[in-house]
């Protein structure tokens, strides 16, 4: 495929292009679900194509093609020239793009256990394991929805500046929907996923069916013994599942620098943040929050992003203070900066455009005991069932699943739905000790128009907020 990567790039460098990029993507996988412990059909994932980005005087085209034959990636490159010529006469501003380091290079992540030669059978396996360890339970789980994904991600992308980057990424996940019914009521673990950059060996000693036991487990004692949580002004230790989903939303979200700058205003939603509140106070002295594209293994893995930049940490907030945004070349360059390689897309009939990839709060000093031993009333809030945000995203609400009142440092009982109302600088401002061990959570982000929903990590440590209203349902 490089000889029609480099032929969509010359052929629309001689069109005219002042900048060319092509990408090929190729995506091959099955995908497995049991319903009620009843097999639901095997699918097969097979998808390829390439996608060509220009830029002529200042304007931007795009167009792909899955027909992989010179012909038609020369009809591809003709439509993304005319659409930049025509958007170039309607823009005030011409398009420009950072000046980066560009490389010629070959990554992939190994397997231990490869997809490719694990027959359906055998992933089907995992399927049936969680479902007897949810079922073992002497709880009543009358809905159990159960699936698996895997796929063989593969991409080379080029461009006219020296930029060749070729990667093989295999992505494996288990997802489960549990609902437990007893006592006449009903708590549910909505779509809990588990998921890596890697091979079938990673969900094996991820154990998911473990998780799914203790998950049920844990309903149907909420249900038994759950109780009101407090109201009112209390102290509040979130969990790293809680913690994931906040910084995902209430940094990740509003630090990508094309929404920051308006062009994602109407698609999904505006920036509390502006480009000059870089070196502005958001939170406390122990909260920073890390970008990471490059963990090992992880679900948004990646070490070149899909412009060809390499990727880094990237330092959202650095003890307290907004340090970076998310960007891509085209916003970079409206701030006089580098990329620091947030450009990504789904598919190759997508454009890049800035996304997170693996966001999380950074650890601390204190270990789980010290954070709530000093805590004389609080919650631990250790999942969630509902978040909510607004299109700035600065007011949110978070309301529990799992979680437990905290008395004079001790965890008490489960408290039932408790609700976390709060500004993203009132939430991140009263974080006053933060944990020291790190776990993350899989999601899959949406953004874009057409939707393009990549997979990301969200996580963190424990962080320990100091008299936070709380909310009753």
């Amino acid at each position: 495929m490089h000889d029609l990567v480099e032929f969509a790039v010359n052929r629309a460098l001689e069109l005219g292009a002042d900048y060319a990029e092509a990408r090929f993507e190729e995506k091959q996988g099955t995908f497995l679900a049991m319903k009620n412990g009843n097999p639901e059909g095997l699918g097969i994932l097979a998808d390829k194509g390439i996608g060509v980005r220009v830029l002529v005087n200042g304007g931007m085209g795009f167009a792909s093609t899955n027909v992989l034959t010179k012909e038609s990636i020369a009809r591809t490159v003709e439509r993304a020239i005319k659409m930049a010529k025509a958007a170039a006469k309607l823009r005030k501003e011409p398009i420009k793009f950072s000046e980066e380091d560009f490389h010629e290079v070959y990554y992939e992540v190994k397997m231990r256990k490869d997809i490719r030669d694990v027959p359906p059978e055998e992933k089907l396996e995992i399927l049936k394991k969680i479902e007897e360890e949810v079922t073992s339970t002497n709880a009543n789980v009358p809905m159990r929805f159960l699936r698996y994904n895997d796929f063989i991600w593969h991409k080379i992308f080029m461009n006219n500046e020296g930029a060749l980057v070729e990667s093989v990424i295999p992505r494996v996940s288990v997802m489960y929907n549990l609902v437990v019914f007893e006592n006449g009521q009903m708590e549910q673990a909505p779509f809990v996923q588990r998921a890596f950059s890697g091979g079938l060996e990673l969900i094996e000693k991820d154990e998911p069916w473990e998780r799914a036991r203790r998950e049920v487990e844990t309903l149907k004692k909420i249900i038994v013994e759950g109780k009101r949580p407090p109201e009112g002004k209390v102290d509040l230790v979130l969990a790293p599942e809680v913690v994931g989903i906040a910084v995902h939303e209430s940094v990740g979200h509003p630090y990508e620098l094309d929404r920051i700058m308006g062009r994602e205003a109407a698609q999904a939603g505006e920036s509390f943040v502006k480009p000059d509140m870089l070196g502005e106070r958001i939170g406390s002295d122990v909260v920073t929050v890390i970008e990471d594209p490059t963990i090992p293994n992880s679900w948004g893995f990646y070490l070149y992003d899909d412009e060809g930049v390499k990727a880094r940490p990237r330092y959202l907030i650095r003890n307290g203070i907004i340090t970076e945004f998310l960007m891509n070349r085209e916003y970079a360059a409206k701030l006089g900066l580098k990329s620091n390689a947030a450009a990504r897309a789904i598919n190759y009939n997508r454009e890049p455009i800035i996304r997170m990839a693996n966001t999380y709060l950074a650890p601390g000093d204190y270990t789980f005991e010290e954070l709530i031993e000093d805590v004389k009333l609080g919650v631990y809030m250790v999942s969630f069932n509902e978040w909510n945000i607004d299109d700035r995203r600065y007011q949110q609400r978070y309301i529990g699943r799992e979680a437990y009142l905290i008395e004079n440092g001790e965890i008490k009982y489960p408290v039932r739905r408790p609700i976390l109302e709060i500004t993203t600088k009132g939430l991140w401002s009263s974080v006053d000790a933060v944990g020291r061990e790190v776990e993350f959570f899989p999601g899959t982000c949406g953004k874009g128009e057409p939707g393009q929903g990549v997979p990301v990590w969200m996580g963190g440590a424990h962080a320990r907020l100091r008299d936070i209203p709380l909310r009753r349902p």
